[in-house]
């Protein structure tokens, strides 16, 4: 399918824009805000339905013709070709309690399937995004970029001064006496698993990821050349037209390189059965 530079670059214009205004808003608020739990034990903030609607109402002003799936509001992914699937802050524990690390995701769909993702961390003032076409069919960019520089893994192997890092629901890995690398554990899953895409680590694993937490990451880790790994099913897209994806986890390794696999999944399968 033939599709312009323009729209891309309207795409890309479009997230950098309303990730900023919507950041910096964020940026007043936070440690200000009233948290409340939600059935699945994550919190929901007046900040984070603020801030998808801000989202929401962007995407269907600047491009009607596309769905929107949301943490916050909508969980069935909807029949259009094109879909943004939106995290309004991802890391809402770190947001609420003051810690200056969180994000603000979107990813674009198309039949089912990231091929454009951005990441906005505006405590730390960086901005990724990134395009791939995959299987798509699509006339496209392709790149992994962090405030406008190209990112790849790099193809360290694993070591006592490499990092890996882990989800609060994915702790049990460290009861493996030799575990190879130092941990690290953020709490944020987007940022969590960019860290392999810009070759800060080596490797990362989600336990309970949802949809809305890697449908921005997938296009920039797979630009990346990072090695995407479903612990308990097949890769998550692309995504069935229809489903609800409120309550589905997608467990996730994250390696640097393939050739890891094999010494990494024994360690980190044990966060299947955990969640």
């Amino acid at each position: 399918m033939q599709v312009t530079q323009a729209f891309w670059d309207q795409v890309y214009h479009f997230s950098t824009d309303i990730t900023t205004e919507v950041g910096n808003t964020l940026l007043k608020a936070i440690g200000g805000a009233q948290a409340q739990e939600k059935q699945d034990g994550s919190l929901v903030t007046q900040y984070d339905q603020w801030s998808d609607e801000q989202l929401r109402t962007a995407i269907h002003q600047t491009f009607p013709d596309h769905g929107v799936l949301s943490e916050e509001t909508t969980h069935v992914l909807p029949a259009q070709d094109w879909c943004w699937i939106i995290d309004p802050i991802d890391g809402t524990t770190n947001f609420s309690q003051g810690i200056p690390l969180w994000a603000v995701s979107l990813g674009l769909l198309y039949r089912g399937t990231p091929v454009f993702g951005y990441i906005s961390v505006p405590p730390l003032n960086q901005r990724f995004h990134g395009y791939w076409p995959g299987d798509s069919g699509l006339d496209m960019p392709t790149g992994a970029f962090l405030n406008g520089d190209a990112i790849a893994t790099r193809p360290h192997d694993p070591g006592k001064n490499e990092f890996f890092s882990l989800c609060s629901r994915s702790t049990a890995v460290m009861s493996h006496p030799a575990f190879p690398c130092k941990v690290r554990m953020l709490g944020v899953a987007t940022y969590n698993l960019l860290l392999v895409a810009a070759g800060y680590a080596i490797g990362a694993v989600e336990a309970t990821p949802k949809v809305w937490d890697i449908a921005g990451i997938w296009p920039i880790l797979q630009a990346a050349g990072a090695t995407w790994i479903p612990l308990a099913e097949a890769p998550p897209f692309p995504l069935t037209v229809g489903a609800n994806y409120e309550t589905r986890p997608f467990p996730t390794l994250v390696l640097n390189h393939a050739d890891l696999e094999a010494q990494f999944r024994p360690l980190v399968e044990s966060v299947v059965g955990d969640r």
